[in-house]
């Protein structure tokens, strides 16, 4: 059984920094490609950043040059390094991993930046 188990969401002013952790567990293959959705209320579920297993990302515009991606194969694990962050980014953030054209997710993590 997967599981993706994210960490690192809390409370924030703007201009402040957050880290977001995904660590996956029961796993003993590597994932495709791993990245961070986000959900804010009333909206849909949207891509942040995404990763392959050979290092190339993709970011939304809206979070480009303050996000950044990385991942550790040897641990399975991704993280989503958030500056400047804005009133707008907050959401509940979720992780997300692929391998075979399967999606596994994470519980989501709560971010949320005060102005």
């Amino acid at each position: 059984q997967v599981q993706l188990v994210e960490s690192g969401g809390g409370l924030v002013q703007a201009g402040g920094s957050l880290r977001l952790s995904c660590a996956a567990s029961g796993s003993i293959f590597r994932f495709d490609t791993m990245g961070w959705y986000r959900q804010a209320p009333g909206r849909q579920r949207e891509l942040v950043a995404s990763i392959t297993s050979g290092g190339h990302t993709n970011y939304a515009d809206s979070v480009k040059g303050r996000f950044t991606i990385s991942r550790d194969n040897a641990r399975n694990t991704a993280y989503l390094q958030m500056n400047s962050l804005k009133p707008e980014d907050t959401a509940v953030y979720y992780c997300n991993a692929i391998r075979l054209g399967y999606y596994y997710w994470g519980q989501g993590t709560q971010v949320t930046v005060s102005s």
